[in-house]
């Protein structure tokens, strides 16, 4: 009897360990309880999400986005706005004439283009994915290696890009200058027929930043409507805050950190090889990282990741699920790179990925369709 009761003592020790928060042991919770808890309306009724020490620097839980805010150096009016947009779906700032900011980030493709990578000048096909700029106007850093310091450096690089519109910015304003119609919209948004670089890129950017997602379900859901989030999909937001560990990265009412990660596919010293955030740092510690991109809209802006490699969501989770991949090439190399320590084997079922992705998918919520503008001429 007594070496019967230490297996029993040793099984359910096992077992709270087993779903412990990095040895804390968690409640389970009913649908029903998680309804009420995440469906109330209070975000301070919530679980704690599970977090890494590497996560809670700056840490600020998922939730409802505030209204976008603008720079105080360019602030907002609905004239830059209305110029931004002509300039945004304008070809003539590309040296062939025929590529535009839409082409990249079209909405009709949720502001991407739903491609594996972007392709421009003479179609040739750059190295990465083009993301979404649903929403941009909550990043802190712009392209996936955080190159631009500011949406309006952003605005102005993919004009100069040779792989991308392949033009001079100055030329682009000489361009721009040359069309009689635009004056009077430079004009209303800045005071001035004179047309600058500056000015240009500062319209891009306020139109870009006017770009923002409505409410989703979950949204709603958080803010006290309890009914419409299923089940499944409230399952799959309290996993995306505990055991899946997603909350670790995709945290904030944009679902980013902005911060940069090495998730294991820098494909180091192979095919689609990209080195990430060592390219502008040259830092060997950032070899393969990468900035989180937001998961807002995500269920509408396959493909996915960096390089546009995988193509639905559910291929991503079980990447994720399986603990993500572990370079084993050129190890001893000094750029070898070092995969996240807060990526680990989650052993979700098939019921909880399937629940994580209906979570997911209740962050969309953009269906508008914006039509091209009538270009001055």
């Amino acid at each position: 009897m007594k070496y019967k009761y230490v297996l029993s003592l040793s099984a359910v020790l096992f077992m709270a360990y087993s779903f412990s928060d990095f040895n804390k042991v968690q409640k389970g919770y009913s649908a029903e309880e998680l309804r009420e808890l995440y469906g109330s309306g209070d975000p301070g009724r919530w679980p704690e999400p599970q977090l890494f020490d590497e996560a809670k620097e700056g840490f600020r839980d998922i939730g409802v986005l505030p209204a976008p805010g603008f720079p105080e150096g360019n602030p907002y009016s609905e004239a830059k706005e209305e110029l931004g947009k002509m300039l945004f779906f304008d070809p003539r700032l590309s040296k062939s004439g025929q590529i535009s900011c839409a082409n990249c980030h079209d909405p009709e493709l949720a502001w991407a283009d739903g491609r594996r990578v972007a392709y421009g000048h003479d179609r040739q096909l750059g190295t990465r994915n083009a993301p979404t700029i649903l929403n941009i106007a909550y990043a802190r850093q712009y392209f996936w290696d955080g190159r631009a310091a500011s949406l309006e450096d952003q605005a102005k690089a993919p004009i100069e890009n040779p792989l991308e519109m392949n033009f001079h910015s100055r030329l682009a304003v000489k361009t721009i200058a040359r069309l009689k119609g635009y004056k009077i919209h430079f004009r209303k948004a800045f005071g001035t027929d004179r047309i600058t670089e500056k000015q240009i890129t500062q319209a891009i950017a306020t139109f870009e930043r006017t770009i923002v997602s409505p409410k989703s379900r979950f949204d709603r859901f958080i803010s006290g409507e309890k009914k419409v989030l299923t089940d499944s999909e409230i399952n799959g937001l309290h996993l995306f805050r505990t055991k899946a560990n997603c909350i670790n990265c995709h945290n904030t009412p944009y679902f980013s950190d902005q911060k940069f990660h090495n998730i294991g596919l820098t494909y180091f010293g192979r095919e689609y090889e990209d080195l990430g955030l060592y390219h502008i740092t040259k830092k060997n510690e950032d070899v393969g990282k990468f900035k989180t991109p937001t998961l807002r809209e995500i269920s509408q802006t396959a493909p996915y990741m960096h390089n546009g490699l995988f193509p639905n969501l559910r291929g991503v989770l079980n990447l994720y699920n399986a603990g993500m991949p572990n370079e084993k090439r050129n190890r001893d190399s000094p750029l070898a790179p070092h995969k996240s320590g807060m990526l680990k084997r989650l052993d979700l079922t098939d019921e909880e990925l399937r629940d994580l992705e209906n979570f997911l998918g209740t962050l969309h919520s953009y269906k508008y369709r914006m039509r091209a503008p009538e270009l001055p001429h």
